[in-house]
């Protein structure tokens, strides 16, 4: 453990760092055969330290400036249970520094060294899933926004947690159902002047990231029915959550049940 064969050592506000654990960590896979996701990928490139993580359905990507300058470009996969370890034992005061080798990464700060072996394995190319179209952005209160997600996913199907959006002009409606005659549909006033869209998303992603997002504004930028969304709060433009869609199936306001939830990894036909 003593010789990690350091590539490079980064310097970060400890409290800065933490943060960056907790905005990402929920997006992370557990158990899943493609090894390589269940972990957290930092890498730098220069400028910035980012952290990603996804499960293949939802992907978080947030990132925070280096006191120092990195040399160069570097990646590496911190695992799950190191996350969370880290997550527990850091406090707010003062600086850490990250050293990022060949077979090991450390964190030191204080008295304390935390020393982990990362996982082997290259992450999929995250960059693709970030929507490029902005022209369809809905911008709400993100507390009301949440409020009305909650309510409809009481009755949302509990395996495929589903709900629909349809958003017109300044309103937008969601719905939710469950295989009995139950519905949920209430519409809310967003700013929105995107073209007309129909599309369904996992309920329970949506919460989990306006739960992590920072501010009372929120934008939700959607592409079409197969690319994911993008959510990011007003107070905080670093930290960026991707939701891929659910199919809706035809001439019924509910998720399909044939298709499920798509992979950004291994797409739905």
């Amino acid at each position: 453990m003593d010789d990690i064969t350091a590539q490079q050592t980064l310097t970060v506000e400890r409290r800065a760092f933490r943060q960056l654990l907790e905005k990402t960590r929920f997006s992370m896979a557990q158990q899943n055969g493609r090894y390589y996701l269940n972990g957290l990928l930092l890498e730098t490139d220069g400028a910035v330290l980012r952290a990603v993580a996804t499960d293949g359905h939802r992907l978080v990507v947030s990132e925070i400036g280096i006191n120092s300058p990195a040399p160069r470009n570097e990646q590496v996969i911190v695992p799950l249970k190191a996350v969370l370890e880290l997550q527990r034992l850091l406090d707010d005061e003062g600086d850490l520094d990250l050293t990022l080798g060949t077979n090991h990464v450390r964190v030191q700060w204080g008295n304390n060294r935390f020393t982990s072996k990362p996982i082997d394995g290259r992450f999929p190319e995250y960059e693709r899933v970030v929507p490029k179209d902005t022209h369809n952005v809905i911008t709400a209160d993100r507390s009301l926004l949440r409020r009305a997600l909650q309510r409809a996913a009481i009755l949302c199907n509990e395996k495929y947690r589903g709900v629909r959006l349809d958003v017109v002009d300044n309103n937008l409606n969601i719905q939710a159902n469950k295989p009995e005659p139950e519905k949920a549909e209430e519409t809310i006033k967003v700013a929105y002047g995107g073209t007309p869209m129909e599309i369904g998303f996992n309920v329970d992603y949506l919460l989990e990231a306006l739960a992590a997002v920072d501010g009372e504004q929120v934008q939700v930028v959607l592409g079409d029915a197969n690319s994911g969304c993008l959510i990011k709060g007003s107070a905080n433009e670093n930290t960026k959550f991707i939701v891929m869609p659910m199919r809706l199936s035809e001439g019924v306001s509910q998720i399909a049940k044939k298709t499920g939830r798509p992979d950004w990894l291994t797409p739905v036909e």
